[in-house]
């Protein structure tokens, strides 16, 4: 396995609770975060370091980028459309609205433009009882997968065919085949546990030679895993619980990681966002309703 150090580069200058979901914007050179608890999203243009927050009415667990240029945001109270330009929102659907004590969680636009969306007990004592879901583009809602506790770590290879998620609590990293005709998925196999020492798989990015990134919320680090489940490279951050990778920059080989507030190295941290430059370029993320 392959260590390494970054040289990284601070790119906010204010503290964030629990930074999460970076998405790189091709088209406009900018990247877009959010703040879960605050609760906002945030877009920054990385070569200005000028900052846009969009205040959200409740918490938001992820987004994705449309292609009408809007926003597809999964809220406490559900799934919306968010127009930057207006801050106005129109409600799409709401896959989970019981039990109250759940969440929508990590969420990710995926090649054939369907959002998935996955839930979390947002409870201190936690039970399996979250679920993972697509959203078409019509704003059907279908639960997939259930038995979950957060839901996390959606990815897709750069083909499209194959689908990998985690679940953050339980420890484990898993892949489906994708059907991006359909939206639907089958043969779904266990990849690897990752324990806390490891680094607890959080949010994810895929890169152009078909390895998974994967934040190791409990270990500083994020872990470059290969198809068979091999770690192929740990990257050690100066971040106590990094939370999710993004590949971006004109080259897709910038990456930004987000953290978010932890005392686990017996210090307070506070979230924060950073980038550093890698040698493999990220695999595009897709657009809602950006149909194939």
């Amino acid at each position: 396995m392959r260590i390494e150090t970054p040289k990284i580069e601070s790119l906010i200058d204010f503290p964030l609770g629990t930074g999460e979901g970076p998405c790189w914007d091709a088209a406009t050179g900018m990247l877009y975060f959010v703040d879960i608890p605050a609760p906002a999203l945030y877009r920054l243009d990385p070569a200005t370091k000028r900052i846009d927050r969009f205040a959200m009415p409740t918490t938001i667990g992820s987004f994705g980028l449309a292609a009408d240029g809007r926003a597809i945001v999964a809220l406490r109270n559900g799934v919306h459309m968010f127009d930057f330009r207006t801050g106005k929102f129109e409600f799409v659907c709401h896959p989970e609205p019981t039990p109250a004590t759940n969440r929508l969680n990590d969420g990710k636009v995926g090649p054939d433009g369907r959002f998935w969306v996955g839930s979390m007990d947002d409870r201190s004592t936690k039970e399996p009882v979250a679920a993972l879901y697509r959203i078409d583009w019509d704003g059907k809602a279908t639960r997939i997968i259930d038995g979950l506790i957060v839901s996390n770590g959606l990815a897709w290879s750069p083909d499209g065919r194959t689908l990998y998620h985690s679940d953050s609590r339980q420890r484990f990293l898993q892949a489906f085949d994708y059907d991006v005709a359909t939206g639907d998925v089958s043969n779904r196999r266990k990849i690897r546990s990752l324990e806390e020492d490891d680094g607890r798989p959080d949010g994810a990015a895929m890169d152009s030679e078909g390895h998974y990134w994967s934040a190791g919320v409990s270990a500083g680090c994020l872990n470059r895993i290969a198809p068979d489940g091999t770690i192929e490279r740990k990257v050690k951050l100066p971040l106590a619980a990094p939370t999710m990778p993004c590949f971006g920059g004109d080259d897709l080989k910038t990456l930004f990681v987000t953290s978010l507030d932890s005392d686990r190295t017996g210090v307070r941290q506070p979230g924060t966002l950073i980038s550093f430059r890698v040698d493999v370029a990220g695999a595009p993320v897709g657009r809602f309703g950006a149909k194939l």
